[in-house]
């Protein structure tokens, strides 16, 4: 009785340890979707570091200038009581002017790694790149306005940001529409791969399909041990790609 026990407690344990399609899918779902908030965590981390060192410093700076103001640095050392204050000025500009929430300046780039959580990563970029093409046409007109060529010279730059940006989100929004092959997706986004010759052999430098081929290019015969997420960008080997039901792909 105790063995018959024994051999039916462990053919539960079996039958709970085994995971269905669905599971392995969604547990694929939850880790590319942790890893993505990771790296978008790291994003905003990497991206706010030179604002908050203005942070940091303006007030240091502004503790400095109000003693030196009341210990009358003006008159007894009237140059390092300027440098001092053009510093903080320095400071406060580059605070202001690095917050705007303009593409591609830092406040523009913290706003899209925001709405990646809520958009998805083109439809954040579409939104960023729009917003950063309203202010590049106010800074524009305060340039023409003030008949200030250094900031029309900003302006022409953040416009060429924007524009790349805007095309990189049209095509993002492009990938994301192309059809998807079934039973597979990506073990670490949890994506699945598009139907079409969009990997390139790193021999011969000829699109194919890796997944209709196996990982072996038709032009050179070259077989690669890994693929590339073309999503989300991880190189994982080909047979960890094998499951029966998929993830959207969120863009």
């Amino acid at each position: 009785m105790r063995r018959h026990f024994l051999v039916v407690m462990s053919a539960l344990l079996c039958i709970c340890a085994r995971t269905s399609p669905a599971d392995e899918s969604a547990r694929a779902q939850m880790k590319g979707l942790d890893e993505q908030v990771q790296e978008v965590k790291s994003d905003v981390l990497s991206i706010a570091a030179g604002p908050l060192v203005n942070v940091v410093l303006f007030p240091l700076l502004l503790v400095i200038v109000l003693m030196g103001q009341s210990s009358g640095w003006a008159a007894t050392m009237p140059d390092v009581y300027r440098l001092v204050r053009t510093i903080l000025y320095i400071d406060l500009g580059l605070l202001v002017f690095n917050i705007l929430p303009i593409y591609p300046l830092d406040g523009g780039q913290i706003l899209r790694a925001l709405l990646w959580f809520v958009l998805g990563r083109a439809r954040s970029l579409m939104v960023a790149t729009i917003l950063g093409l309203i202010g590049v046409a106010a800074f524009i007109g305060l340039a023409l306005w003030r008949q200030d060529l250094w900031l029309g010279a900003i302006a022409v730059f953040m416009l060429m940001n924007c524009w790349g940006g805007l095309q990189q989100a049209r095509a993002l929004l492009r990938f994301a529409k192309l059809p998807r092959r079934d039973g597979l997706a990506c073990p670490s986004c949890g994506t699945a791969p598009p139907l079409g010759d969009y990997w390139k052999c790193g021999k011969c430098g000829q699109p194919f399909d890796t997944f209709q081929t196996h990982a072996i290019c038709p032009h050179c015969g070259t077989q690669f041990a890994q693929t590339k997420c073309l999503d989300c960008g991880a190189v994982t080997p080909m047979n960890d790609w094998m499951v029966a039901s998929l993830v959207p792909s969120k863009l």
